[in-house]
């Protein structure tokens, strides 16, 4: 494809939307500025201002071999390496799932709650089960800086690319990483555990787009038979590691609202606040011990 690319970067930027629009890409607009702007290193106003400004060869054959990721199926945030999740910019691996959108919600459900602790006990300790690119817990931590937090992985992998997004965002030193099966080797108490857990059961998983089928981890979507496993192994674990007056935060398929408060309900949790995400959906559900 590279020789039918120009190198001046707004032709060069229509030949990219071009090629994704006839390859029948879901956003073909935003997908070719993201690819061209990232490896081209410039930005939206360029383009506009200086629509005849050259890009080398080099990052032109960057941006051909990119579009021809894209238009194989991989996702573009997969292709660009990393993705902003709440204002940060986390850096993807393998065995990461790629945040979404639809994760902030659990930040914003939990987010007072972290920073009133933090204000009247000067410390606010969070759990973060399946820390994944550390997402969930170092937004919480850039927006608390009285927070600390530990993110728990399974996969290596995930956990060096939590600790890495975790030192370019400034955040290390609150910021520690486990490897642990869940709560296996966890220790000591926290005001606040959260988790995106998997969730989608697994006959479901070859019915996934195939964006996220082919490309998100499998250990990070799959939640056993009905979906809903994990959730069974936080409630019946989690009292063991939460302080006496603390949260517990889950995210949830839309459908499972009932299903998962049941869960928590038979394990001594009351149900604290159910959170819609940007689509009206059940997202979030937050728990308390019951007094």
């Amino acid at each position: 494809m590279a020789d039918t690319l120009p190198d001046a970067l707004g032709p060069l930027l229509r030949a990219a939307r071009q090629h994704l629009t006839e390859a029948g890409v879901t956003d073909p607009g935003l997908d070719a500025r993201l690819i061209v702007e990232h490896f081209s290193a410039t930005t939206r106003t360029q383009a506009i201002a200086d629509p005849d400004r050259k890009v080398g060869l080099d990052a032109v054959a960057a941006i051909d071999a990119a579009l021809v990721r894209r238009i194989s199926g991989e996702p573009v945030h997969r292709i660009l390496g990393y993705r902003e999740f709440h204002g940060l910019r986390l850096s993807l691996s393998p065995e990461t799932l790629e945040p979404r959108p639809d994760t902030e919600t659990l930040v914003e459900a939990v987010l007072p709650f972290v920073k009133a602790t933090a204000e009247r006990q000067g410390e606010c300790r969070i759990l973060d089960l399946g820390t994944g690119t550390g997402a969930i817990a170092l937004a919480l931590l850039n927006a608390v800086p009285g927070a600390t937090a530990t993110g728990v992985d399974i996969s290596q992998d995930a956990l060096t690319t939590a600790m890495r997004n975790a030192r370019e965002l400034g955040l290390a030193a609150r910021f520690k990483a486990l490897q642990s099966d869940w709560f296996e080797k966890v220790s000591g108490r926290y005001h606040v555990i959260v988790a995106n857990p998997p969730y989608i059961p697994s006959e479901d998983i070859e019915n996934l787009q195939d964006e996220v089928r082919d490309f998100d981890p499998r250990k990070a979507l799959d939640g056993g038979t009905d979906g809903l496993s994990p959730y069974r192994i936080i409630a019946a674990e989690a009292a063991d590691f939460l302080d006496i007056k603390g949260r517990i935060a889950v995210e949830i398929g839309h459908t499972q609202r009932d299903e998962v408060t049941y869960i928590f309900s038979t394990a001594g949790y009351a149900r604290a606040g159910v959170f819609r995400d940007l689509g009206g959906n059940d997202r979030v559900l937050v728990f308390e011990h019951r007094i």
